[in-house]
């Protein structure tokens, strides 16, 4: 977008100071906030129930797997047992380094108070590094107790690397795109996660009955899903109840089967925990390479570890990890293998095989509940990473319903919910072969993985401020495994491979483009917001007539006015006695106290009666509708007037005589004269043009009358109650975008068609403020980029 153009540069100077005086940033008031917030504790017993409940929504993916594992490695003939032995060496070992040793005691320490997933890693970043593509943050917001950053030593190599990414543009601009890969990724996973899990699982019935066609079980399969995507509204946490029982089962099941096969069939599979033979397996030429894509499926669910640490602590993470979830997969790998290792050809649906024939149909059972579990992982690790997205302007506006008054991360999104049920149902009925469903996911689940790990290596140097030899070591021991899994799944894009792909290019689109727009709407609030300068040439009555009312005003900046305000006040006769410009904005952090979460200023003299407020909000924030906006807002204002009373008893700074103001105004108005007025177009540029006279319009005494002066602060907040009394109104820009004749068409592509599109069927900003449709009042704008 071009520049404004404006004559401000070369009228600067004491407007320039005066604007500055009028309208300082809310350091005062930041620090006024401070409170002694700490982050929640849990007592033993509660945290063995949520590492309990945990099972039930973060570890059935990962509990799951074994169910189509070992047929996705050995597809075709098995030449002996030492082939076996190799590979279940590469599943103990990649089971050890990546779900153990880096999710469960390195990547969930960098959680962003508890908030996971690669949104979370980029907050951390945009806390300690000035990243963020969208430039509304101020060092007030610093002063919030949940917003904690480290400092650095000038010659240090974080401080270093600190200058480094905020060097340029591009490096900015990288970071953001790979996040939003590793996000479009993780929604992928969202989507094949399901379809495979359940296809699998119900795959078992060809086991007992082997005339029954594959179509059944895709119909048996589809059904099950639809059921599955039906529960989601009822919550994470009663969800979670329900399904926690079932997977613990499961893993009790696949443990003590697996520890009865190693007994019953073979014992030397035992030697794989040595890891030469590791080595061996390798050196068996391409075969064993090509394989790597089904060894990787076993740790198919640990990025679900991340993504879903909102929904639990990370302790009761780790515990359910460590002393469930890990011993039980190892006893069941090593017992399946003992079995195919004298069963080598019943290695499709082996699980199902080794069952005893008494307990067959019942484990079927158990083995469909888990895999509609599973699924429970990715679905709520999705919600999740959308709501993330969401808050940083990198996705459109959707729906976010809180399903738990006790655990403020467990939400539901009911548009992403039926968008994952269609395209689940599509995968599972188009593929109908999970061969290919896996090469999918194993794509999709590679990718995330890789994502996370460049994203650690600057969050261990910036936020961690860890040794370079601690993070080249965490990096070597994480691509050692992760680059080989990547060359092998990537050999089978022609084989399903493309599916997450083309999902990840989608949804990477509509992201880029969406902020891209958001990135325009506030680069134009910026550049053509309205001088303090002329709304004080315009006088206390601000050339209108002030009527009783409240008119909250909202707009992206948290300093100036905003552009939308003068569109208003030229093309209507009438303002309210009290405005509010009100800034929404989120910040890198993941939630806002409730203590802290307004900011309020008074912005010109008093018989302006002009305020300013910044309600911030966290990306784990949302706006319920049992919270009474208004009502905050107006309890702060009122609270900011007590305190500015109580600080002017100490000094007389801020302080206004009848005759400074007079004085004031008269040399405002007369800079503002030789200057001219400012007025906006719709297009790009500024355009001078004459201020509303409407004010010569009215009395001395209705001016008086408009703008009453209050000897006590009683008085003036008896003038805000009756002013509410009144009425408020919500006044919303309605800002669009168009792209310019001259665009590409690329660009006219993106703006006019594709992000044009999204806003009409996204949300409205009253729907998320909850405002009532009687009190709102729209003002339409258009500009050019």
């Amino acid at each position: 977008m071009e520049t404004v153009s404006t004559n401000e540069d070369t009228s600067k100077g004491a407007m320039w100071e005066l604007e500055k005086s009028l309208d300082q940033p809310m350091d005062a008031e930041a620090g006024r906030l401070r409170n002694m917030y700490r982050e929640k504790t849990y007592p033993t017993v509660l945290m063995l129930q949520l590492a309990f409940q945990s099972l039930g929504v973060v570890f059935g993916d990962l509990g799951t797997s074994p169910l189509y594992v070992f047929y996705n490695i050995f597809p075709e003939k098995i030449e002996d047992t030492e082939q076996i032995i190799g590979a279940l060496s590469l599943i103990i070992y990649s089971l050890t380094l990546i779900p153990l040793v880096k999710y469960v005691f390195i990547v969930l320490r960098a959680s962003d108070n508890g908030q996971g997933g690669t949104f979370a890693l980029y907050s951390l970043l945009c806390r300690h590094a000035k990243i963020s593509i969208i430039p509304n943050q101020h060092k007030t917001d610093e002063d919030l107790t949940t917003y904690s950053r480290q400092t650095y030593h000038e010659k240090s190599l974080a401080a270093k690397i600190k200058r480094w990414l905020e060097g340029h543009q591009l490096r900015k601009n990288v970071i953001l795109i790979l996040v939003l890969f590793g996000t479009c990724m993780a929604v992928g996973d969202g989507i094949l996660t399901p379809a495979i899990s359940v296809l699998s699982a119900t795959g078992g019935i060809k086991v007992e009955e082997p005339r029954m066609g594959n179509d059944v079980v895709v119909i048996v399969s589809v059904v099950i899903l639809i059921g599955l995507f039906s529960m989601q509204h009822y919550g994470t946490d009663k969800v979670s109840w329900l399904f926690a029982p079932i997977v613990f089962v499961w893993f009790i099941l696949i443990g003590i089967l697996g520890a009865v096969n190693i007994y019953t069939y073979d014992r030397s599979v035992l030697k794989a925990f040595n890891p030469v033979y590791v080595y061996r397996y390798f050196k068996r030429g391409k075969t064993s390479w090509a394989s790597l894509g089904g060894i990787m499926l076993s740790i198919t669910g640990t990025e679900a570890l991340f993504a879903d640490l909102s929904y639990f602590p990370v302790q009761a993470i780790q515990i359910a990890f460590t002393t469930v979830v890990f011993p039980c997969l190892l006893l069941q790998y090593t017992g399946q293998a003992a079995y195919i290792a004298m069963h080598k050809d019943k290695v499709s649906h082996s699980f199902y095989f080794s069952l005893p024939e008494r307990i067959l149909w019942p484990a079927f059972v158990v083995a469909t509940a888990a895999a509609i579990v599973s699924s429970q992982a990715t679905i709520s690790a999705t919600y999740s990473i959308i709501k993330q997205a969401l808050a940083v302007g990198c996705f459109p506006r959707v729906k976010i319903i809180h399903t738990s008054k006790k655990y403020l991360g467990q939400i539901y999104s009911p548009d992403i919910n039926w968008i994952l049920m269609i395209l689940c149902i599509a995968v599972t009925a188009g593929f109908k072969n999970q061969s290919q469903i896996a090469n999918a996911y194993g794509t999709a689940v590679i990718m995330v993985m890789l994502v996370t790990t460049f994203l650690m290596v600057p969050i261990m140097l910036l936020v961690w401020r860890s040794h370079w030899a601690l993070v080249v070591l965490f990096t070597a021991l994480s691509l050692v495994v992760e680059i080989p899994y990547l060359t092998a799944v990537m050999k089978k894009i022609d084989q399903g491979g493309w599916v997450p792909l083309v999902f990840a290019a989608a949804i990477l689109l509509v992201m880029y483009v969406w902020h891209y727009g958001t990135l325009k709407r506030y680069e134009f609030e910026m550049h053509s917001k309205v001088s303090m300068a002329w709304i004080l040439g315009l006088g206390p009555s601000l050339g209108l007539v002030r009527v009783p009312g409240i008119g909250l005003v909202y707009t992206e900046l948290a300093s100036g006015v905003p552009h939308i305000f003068s569109h208003f006040i030229t093309n209507l006769p009438a303002i309210h006695s009290t405005l509010v410009f009100v800034c929404v904005k989120y910040l890198p952090v993941y939630t806002v106290p409730l203590d802290e979460r307004f900011l309020v200023k008074r912005i010109g003299p008093k018989n302006f009666h002009m305020f300013r407020c910044v309600a911030r909000y966290g990306y784990k924030d949302i706006h319920r509708k049992d919270d009474d906006f208004e009502k905050m807002l107006f309890s702060s204002l009122l609270l900011f007037i007590r305190l500015e009373s109580m600080m002017e008893e100490y000094s007389d700074s801020d302080e206004y005589s009848a005759l400074d103001q007079q004085e004031l105004i008269d040399e405002v108005s007369s800079d503002a004269r030789s200057a001219a007025d400012l007025s906006y177009a719709s297009r790009d540029s500024i355009v001078p043009v004459r201020s509303p006279n409407r004010l010569g319009a009215m009395s001395s005494a209705q001016a008086t009358t408009a703008t009453p002066r209050f000897e006590t602060v009683g008085d003036e907040v008896a003038f805000l109650n009756s002013c509410r009394d009144a009425g408020v109104v919500h006044i919303l820009g309605n800002t669009v975008i168009r792209a310019r004749r001259d665009s590409g068409p690329l660009k006219k592509l993106a703006i006019d068609y594709l992000y044009a599109f999204l806003r009409k069927i996204c949300r409205e900003n009253s729907a998320i403020f909850n405002v009532p449709h009687e009190s709102l009042l729209n003002v339409g704008q258009v500009f050019y980029v």
